[in-house]
């Protein structure tokens, strides 16, 4: 069965609880998880159900407003430092993507600064958290508008290529990255995608992939060491990724494998582009030494399905992301517009997220 990627929502609020897309069973199939419980949805977000770091802060949104709802006292005072114990377990689930952190605090000031009862502070964290949910859509389209203006101006249609997933399915729909690719889709700028199929996950191959598809985007998938190979050949106008944190300065981590790409996208002269919501960028921290990398589990590196690829008595490191250093990137996109990597912290005031 085929599915409009423009009705696809990762995560929805549906008969009083969550609905997450399995992003773990895709592309073999298009299922759904029920989250009732913080405690699931933390599960779901570290099993990486759910996942991209717009996707996660959405989740994380409504994973809050689920553990207010456990809470049974009608006390202010220990309903807060029962809704503080519940963030404690969101913002332990994975430490790179900055979004979890920005709409868990975001969750908590609502909390702090509602007035009233105990029940009134949970339908104002259930709103706030579908208004999360409905801004994200609403960035990702204004990132894909303006991702368009920027892109090269060429006498054919661009062939763009992208690491990873930065679409529909890392966000609560159309994409960042993605995002940019729909709409030079819809304005008929757009030739193909070539997707990186992004070890260990394979998230380029599973996912955007998965999403090209559904859209009807003519879209190639290489492995991740073809696409200086591609360049080479003339196949690329430019790069278009994702991002889970951005510092003050540009610098950007967005899945491991993006940095090297950058390099090359450097040394072939081919524009570099970061697309993520203003809720991406950390302006606590100066640059990318900061930032800090998820180390995942080593099975992820030696196992695909049932099948071992290395011999017993190896070890592995998985980092999940690498820091791309703003000097490789041409220009981030945002729903505000796009700028150089150094204009961040001048053009956009922290009072602006």
């Amino acid at each position: 069965m085929t599915h409009s990627t423009n009705q696809v929502y990762p995560v929805i609020w549906h008969n009083n609880s969550v609905s997450l897309i399995d992003q773990t069973r895709l592309p073999n199939e298009y299922a759904f998880v029920e989250i009732h419980r913080s405690e699931d949805m933390a599960q779901a977000i570290k099993t990486m159900i759910v996942r991209g770091a717009p996707a996660i802060g959405v989740a994380a949104a409504y994973g809050m407003y689920l553990g207010a709802r456990e809470i049974a006292t009608s006390d202010r005072h220990e309903f807060l430092n029962h809704l503080e114990t519940v963030a404690k377990l969101l913002r332990a689930t994975r430490p790179t993507a900055v979004n979890l952190f920005w709409a868990i605090s975001r969750m908590l000031k609502t909390a702090y600064e509602t007035l009233g009862t105990v029940e009134d502070i949970k339908q104002v964290l259930f709103q706030t958290a579908q208004a999360i949910n409905i801004e994200d859509v609403q960035t990702c389209q204004a990132i894909g508008d303006h991702g368009l203006a920027v892109l090269p101006k060429t006498p054919d249609k661009l062939t763009l290529l992208t690491h990873c997933n930065a679409g529909a399915l890392a966000t609560a729909g159309y994409g960042t990255a993605l995002g940019v690719v729909r709409s030079a889709w819809r304005d008929e700028r757009l030739e193909r995608v070539f997707a990186d199929e992004t070890r260990p996950r394979l998230q380029g191959a599973k996912l955007t992939a998965w999403e090209c598809v559904q859209e009807g985007i003519p879209v190639t998938v290489i492995t991740d060491n073809m696409a200086a190979h591609c360049m080479q050949r003339g196949l690329i106008h430019a790069v278009v990724v994702g991002a889970d944190r951005i510092a003050a300065n540009g610098d950007t981590a967005n899945k491991i494998g993006t940095y090297s790409l950058a390099i090359v996208a450097k040394a072939h002269n081919i524009p570099f582009f970061v697309a993520a919501p203003l809720s991406t960028i950390d302006f606590d921290l100066f640059d990318g030494t900061q930032i800090p990398i998820e180390e995942r589990q080593p099975e992820e590196i030696y196992q695909v399905g049932d099948t071992i690829l290395t011999p017993e008595g190896v070890n592995f490191y998985n980092p999940a992301f690498d820091v791309t250093p703003a000097d490789l990137i041409t220009a981030i996109i945002t729903e505000k517009g796009a700028f150089f990597p150094n204009q961040l912290a001048k053009s956009l005031s922290p009072q602006m997220l």
